[in-house]
């Protein structure tokens, strides 16, 4: 799936659109990148001369990895909103940093009256970065 597919399925735009690309999509689990570009506003204040990735933007990209597998799960958007409704459990593992691909992957754990319990991780190559259990909505 490429960025204009992503966006005719996620309201997020630049720049709190967290997902360049899918690489795989299955029944109930997706994998997706994010390129870590060094020209992101974050980085001036996240921190000067250390650029670090804020950890909630990680969390915040595992949860849009998890909402694009609902909504594609329900054949798509119809004009609902999606609300990021809950973290139950974030552990990071590894900085991020400019100039890195971070690879998601989310599974959907449970799913009741459009309220999602997702499972998801982000890694650098081999190495975790973050692990977190996320929930969603689709209202």
């Amino acid at each position: 799936m490429i960025l204009e597919e992503i966006k005719a399925m996620l309201p997020h735009r630049e720049p709190f659109l967290f997902l360049d690309g899918v690489e795989r999509l299955e029944e109930n689990h997706i994998e997706a990148f994010r390129d870590v570009r060094a020209d992101e506003s974050f980085f001036a204040g996240h921190f000067p001369g250390n650029p670090v990735l804020p950890g909630v933007l990680v969390v915040e990209a595992i949860a849009q990895a998890g909402i694009l597998l609902a909504l594609v799960r329900r054949g798509g958007r119809d004009g609902l909103d999606t609300l990021f409704t809950g973290i139950e459990r974030v552990r990071f593992r590894r900085i991020v940093r400019p100039g890195e691909r971070l690879l998601l992957t989310a599974s959907i754990l449970a799913e009741r009256q459009g309220l999602y319990r997702i499972g998801g991780s982000a890694r650098v190559g081999d190495e975790l970065a973050c692990e977190a259990v996320v929930l969603g909505m689709l209202r």
